[in-house]
């Protein structure tokens, strides 16, 4: 009996030791693991970073990242070594994100980062206040950061072809050095609060949207020159955009208006508008000319169709106040 409970205890002890030393083993096993699976990063990192280098380029004294066309989901760590950037260019490369230690970038002047899979904008964003140029367009972005009303040197900002933004914060309207703004072909049903207020705002871009009517305080855009809604489903103009003194392009192809309102005559300073393909209810020609080239057909819609357009439509309405006034005789002369 008491050999037995000898023998078992030795058992037991010999167990635990080897217990101890495969469990010892494992955490050495996991160690090393670990510790190759970091020199491994370093090692990727680095050569990441060589790869990076080869793409920074010198012009016009501007350090530029320049990437098109090569596969690169995720940016890494490495590239805060360089931090003297002062643009970036990446095109085509398949990037998911930008990342969150953009902030730290603090040279950067232009990020574009247009023709990727971007779909959000770091908060990060507005630690970059020397940020004069944001180009996402044609991404996956769904909402703009409230953060990026931060970039107070920022003049021009382009989100085309995010396909799903329908708002923007408020708080956008503190960019007080925005006068470029690329909003086309996403899905906007209104001119945002914040670009109505948007003091610098010199050239703006809504095409191609779901934009069914425009507010009243449109005047509020008074350095605003050059205005493109095409392909929306505008159904009328508001008079307050007789105010806007300083519109020189207003391009309003492809909507649903039905009229072209006699107010529009006010607007002194408009060069160039296009009309075409809108339901409208009057039928007037142009006289015609002898050129045939592209700025001609463009014409056949603008300003000179503007203003015939707005004239037959005055001359309608008179004859339809003399008629009024003589019911009777109309109404014999029409017998």
């Amino acid at each position: 009996m008491t050999e037995n409970v000898v023998c078992t205890g030795a058992v037991n002890a010999v167990k635990e030791v080897w217990e101890k030393r495969i469990k010892k083993l494992n955490e050495d096993l996991k160690r090393e693991k670990q510790f190759q699976q970091k020199l491994v990063r370093i090692w990727e990192e680095r050569v990441c970073l060589t790869k990076l280098k080869e793409k920074v380029t010198r012009e016009d004294g501007r350090v530029i990242l320049k990437i098109e066309k090569e596969e690169w989901q995720t940016l890494p760590s490495s590239l805060l070594k360089l931090n003297q950037l002062q643009e970036w260019q990446l095109h085509r490369t398949g990037l998911l994100k930008i990342p969150e230690f953009i902030g730290r970038f603090q040279n950067l002047i232009v990020l574009d980062l247009s023709r990727n899979s971007i779909s959000e904008i770091p908060p990060g964003i507005g630690l970059l206040t020397r940020l004069q140029e944001l180009i996402l367009s044609y991404n996956k972005i769904q909402t703009v950061p409230r953060e990026l009303s931060n970039c107070a040197s920022l003049e021009k900002l382009e989100l085309a072809v995010n396909r799903d933004i329908c708002d923007l914060p408020q708080e956008l309207s503190n960019l007080l050095k925005l006068t470029h703004l690329d909003l086309s072909m996403n899905h906007f049903t209104t001119i945002p609060l914040a670009v109505l207020n948007m003091p610098a705002l010199e050239w703006l871009d809504m095409g191609s949207n779901r934009l069914e009517q425009l507010p009243d305080t449109i005047e509020r855009m008074q350095s605003l020159h050059t205005l493109w809604l095409q392909r929306n489903e505008i159904t009328c103009l508001p008079q307050t955009i007789s105010n806007m003194k300083n519109l020189g392009t207003l391009v309003l192809s492809n909507n649903k208006l039905k009229d072209i309102p006699v107010y529009m005559e006010q607007m002194a300073n408009l060069r160039f508008v296009n009309f075409r393909d809108n339901p409208l209810e009057l039928e007037v020609t142009i006289p015609l000319s002898e050129s045939t080239d592209e700025e001609e057909e463009q014409e056949l819609f603008g300003l000179q169709f503007m203003h015939i357009y707005i004239q037959e439509s005055r001359r309608r309405a008179d004859d339809q106040v003399k008629c009024s006034a003589t019911l009777p005789t109309c109404i014999n002369t029409d017998g």
